[in-house]
This record gives C-alpha cells, sequence and structure tokens, in this order.
C-alpha cells in the first residue's frame, strides 16, 4: 500500500509547531512533532512574514534531518480570532422526484451560497468556512446533511453558517510560508477541526461547548445535534497571565512564564495550607532574592483567569444554547492545564466540565512527547483534517547524494543513515539557539538535551526546571500543592 506524509503547521501566538505524520491507508502514525517560540504572530495571525518564517525553517530543517524526507508543502490552520459569523442559505430545482437527492448535489448547493454570499468589503474580507445546518425539500424540513442524501425531491434549499474574517492574515501566512520554502496544501478553518480531534460524537449530539484557551486567543465553539452552531473568540488568553505577572512583580516576560508555569495556580480561596507559603527567586544577574507570596501570585492569576472565563461565558449565554449544553463544557489547548482553571470554569458555570486531550484513537506514535497534551490539539486537528484526502502528500525523498564510486544509494554504508537516521532522532530531542545563545529546548521542560559531538555554546537548564531549583520555599514545601488545589 502506498505510503504518504502530511505535514503540518500551528501558527500560535507563543509557539509555532510542525508535525509530520505518515499515511498508510487508513492508518496514521505521527513521526515528528516539534514546537518553537513563535515570531511574528500575534492573536495567532501573521503580522510581520519574515519574522515568523525563520522559526518554521528552522523545524522544517529539523524535521527533513530526522525522517530523511524533504518537505515540500504543508497544512497550515486559519486565524481563529476577527472571525464574523453569518447565514447564508440556496436553493435549486431538481429536473425530477423520481430522483434521490445525491452528495454532489448537497455539495453543489453549499457552493451556490458561498458563492452568492455579498461580502461587505472583498477587499479586505474572504470566507474562511462554512458549515451545513439545515436542508429542507417541499416534504421535509430541516434535515441534517446526513438525512437528505437519498431523499426524493423535486426542490433542495440549504441554510449555512458562514465565518468570515479579514484577507491581510492569510496572505501573511501565505508570504510566510513562501519565505521558508514551502507550498501551501491547504487551509483548514480550525475550530471544526479541532472539535474532531477533542470531542466524542455524543458530546457533539447532546450539546457542548468547547472552549480552547491559547496564548494569545480564546475561543468557544458550540456542537448541538451533531453540528457546529455557533463560533467567538476573544484576544485574550494564557499570555495575558503571563503579563499580569510581569508586570506586578516586576518580572522579565520569560521568568513570569516559568513561575506560572511551574507554580501558577487559580483559586486563592482552596490554597488550604499554601496560602502562607513564600518563593523566594535568585536574580543570578545582580545576585539579589525576590520574595513572592504564593498566595498573591494565586490572585494575580485568577483575576485574569475569571475575567477570560467570565468573557467567553458570556458568548456563550449569547449564542443562544447555554441551556442546550447537555455535555456541558469541554476545556482544552495550552491553558487548560493550568492548575485549578477547570475547577473555576466549573464554579463559574454550573456545567460538568473535563479537560480535552487529543483522541489518540485516531492515530499512533511514539518518540513525539507533547503530541498527546491539550496544547496540540490543533495540530491534531489539522492532520485529522488532511487524512482522506488521497491525492495530498506533501513531501517527497531527497536526491540521493553522488560519490566518486557512483550514487551513495547503491553502498550499504549510505544506505544505513537513510533507514536509521529517522528513528535515531526521533529518539533524541533537538534544541534550538537563540540569537542571544542561550540553548532552549522547545518540546517539553525538564528533557534531555540533544549531545552534539562539536563545540556547543554554554547550556542553561530549560526554564521550568531552572526556576524549580532557583525557587525556595520559605518555611515549607511545595510538596502535594497540585495535589491539593485539584
Amino acid at each position: 500500500m502506498e505510503e504518504r506524509y502530511i505535514a503540518t503547521v500551528d501558527l500560535g501566538t507563543s509557539k509555532i509547531a510542525l508535525t509530520v505524520a505518515k499515511v498508510t491507508g487508513q492508518d496514521m502514525q505521527i513521526l515528528f512533532y516539534r514546537e518553537r517560540p513563535s515570531a511574528g504572530i500575534r492573536y495567532g495571525s501573521v503580522f510581520n512574514p519574515s519574522h515568523a518564517s525563520a522559526s518554521l525553517s528552522a523545524l522544517v530543517a529539523e524535521a527533513e534531518s530526522e525522517l530523511s524526507i524533504k518537505i515540500m508543502q504543508a497544512v497550515v490552520g486559519l486565524p481563529r480570532f476577527g472571525v464574523q459569523q453569518e447565514t447564508a442559505s440556496a436553493a435549486v430545482a431538481r429536473p425530477s422526484d423520481s430522483s434521490c437527492i445525491s452528495r454532489e448535489e448537497v455539495d453543489n448547493v453549499k457552493e451556490m451560497a458561498l458563492d452568492s454570499y455579498p461580502l461587505d468589503n472583498p477587499d479586505t474580507e474572504i470566507i474562511y468556512g462554512a458549515e451545513a445546518q439545515s436542508f429542507s425539500t417541499e416534504d421535509q424540513m430541516s434535515c441534517s446533511e446526513e438525512e437528505i442524501v437519498g431523499i426524493p425531491s423535486s426542490t433542495l434549499e440549504g441554510n449555512f453558517k458562514v465565518f468570515v474574517g479579514p484577507s491581510r492574515p492569510v496572505s501573511n501566512l501565505d508570504k510566510m510560508l513562501n519565505l521558508s520554502g514551502i507550498a501551501l496544501a491547504r487551509k483548514v478553518f480550525l475550530p471544526g477541526a479541532t472539535a474532531e480531534a477533542t470531542l466524542s460524537r455524543e458530546e457533539k449530539d447532546n450539546g457542548v461547548a468547547l472552549i480552547e484557551m491559547g496564548a494569545g486567543v480564546t475561543s468557544v465553539t458550540i456542537y448541538q445535534r451533531g453540528i457546529l452552531r455557533y463560533y467567538g473568540a476573544i484576544p485574550f488568553g494564557g499570555q495575558s497571565i503571563s503579563s499580569d505577572i510581569k508586570y506586578e512583580c516586576g518580572f522579565s516576560a520569560q521568568l513570569a512564564e516559568n513561575v506560572k508555569l511551574a507554580f501558577g495556580a487559580c483559586r486563592p480561596d482552596k490554597l488550604q495550607n499554601m496560602s502562607d507559603k513564600i518563593l523566594q527567586i535568585e536574580n543570578h544577574d545582580d545576585g539579589t532574592d525576590q520574595q513572592l507570596p504564593v498566595k498573591y501570585l494565586s490572585e494575580i492569576i485568577h483575576a485574569r483567569c475569571s475575567e477570560i472565563l467570565e468573557a467567553i461565558l458570556f458568548l456563550i449565554q449569547e449564542s443562544g444554547y447555554a441551556d442546550r449544553l447537555r455535555n456541558g463544557v469541554v476545556l482544552t489547548g495550552g491553558g487548560a492545564l493550568l492548575t485549578g482553571c477547570a475547577a473555576l470554569l466549573k464554579d463559574l458555570s454550573g456545567y460538568n466540565v473535563r479537560i480535552g486531550f487529543p483522541r489518540t484513537q485516531h492515530f499512533s506514535w511514539s518518540g513525539c512527547p507533547g503530541i498527546g497534551e491539550p496544547s496540540a490539539v490543533s495540530s491534531v486537528a489539522l492532520l485529522l483534517a488532511s487524512k482522506d484526502d488521497a491525492h495530498l502528500n506533501c513531501t517527497t525523498a531527497p536526491e540521493p547524494e553522488e560519490t566518486e564510486e557512483g550514487p551513495a544509494s547503491e553502498t550499504p554504508e549510505a544506505d544505513a543513515p537513510a533507514q536509521e537516521g529517522g528513528q535515531e532522532a526521533a529518539e533524541t530531542p533537538s534544541e534550538s539557539v537563540d540569537p542571544d545563545g542561550t540553548v532552549f529546548d522547545p518540546n517539553a521542560f525538564g528533557k534531555k538535551e540533544k549531545v552534539k559531538k562539536e563545540k556547543k555554546p554554554h547550556k542553561q537548564l530549560p526554564p521550568v526546571n531552572w526556576i524549580k531549583e532557583k525557587v525556595k520555599v520559605i518555611s515549607g514545601t511545595l510538596d502535594g500543592f497540585y495535589k491539593e488545589m485539584n
């Protein structure tokens, strides 16, 4: 059975993630997943293609080296913020009511609705995507897309949700890919794809709100009767929480992020015996120490997190589906694992709340740490949205290098790296070097650093490990901290 590869790029406010998967028939194996700090991206949209392409180019080079492939194109998600939700409809007269409605006719009605939709400003707006809401005939009303196929009728009418967004971020996305030497395979409107990667069929049928808390954008996608009914987003996320810590405590942006990840928690009233603990942070630039009460840190996080969640709950109320969410709320994205966030959402809303992880039954993976975390749901969503396109192949095998004795592939010594290089590389996390010379492991904190034979710059511990070593708790320890909060 022929193998093909899918490469996806998840553009986040704080990180860019590249994923490569091998598809063989219906089987999908994720071979590569790596993150790097992003640049030139704000609210999930590219505003500086040159800066954004630098991080992407480095990721592509890592993947090509480890997997011995050449990435030619990639699947990319569209921005999540600044999207307007509109309605559109279209109707056609069928030649005979003795023939049954086909899937092609349903698709044609959808294309007609999109083609005829009047954009307010075609120069600055484009249609990101559309979701069918209902179909009708002269005899049947409010049928789903699956139900309408096969019904004999002389007419067919469809109603759709149309999602309209600004065109500038999309054109910047194209420029970023061009600067990275990659072609665009397809663009995906992420809300529906993320739901497929996170939600069960029962949740979508009974009514559920999927809240994705990223670094710069928090969005809500509502499903009811298996159909995407509503989408909305606000320009606040985990980065807003880190910024509050930075300005309140006088930290650098990186230190504020590290403190949040290592010791951050919502709900200061639930700290119990941790409320009197104090973090002592050593500043090895000037040799001074700074003290930060755990309760004060939690109060900073709680205030901003409450604001974000209350804004999302307002959108849910405005959607008209607040009383129809029988399966409650699923919280996903990078901010979902913030200690106490899910419990705070349950307190504020009264809904049942669960953390949404990628549904790993759709794929296999090994040597790709982080792909099973909530922060990777968009990457998994892009893969699942592209898996069934049999014509999509994002990579090609590299040309064998010529030697004096002939092509390198003709010698056993040359074949060995090509066969084993991908496996060896997958077992060893890669590093990146920031412009200031700092070695940074973007995969996850606390991983073993890659050993290089050549001379390396001075290394530091990854950020969270560093801060946990440098932060001491006065009159107590942090043992059991997360257990108490959860």
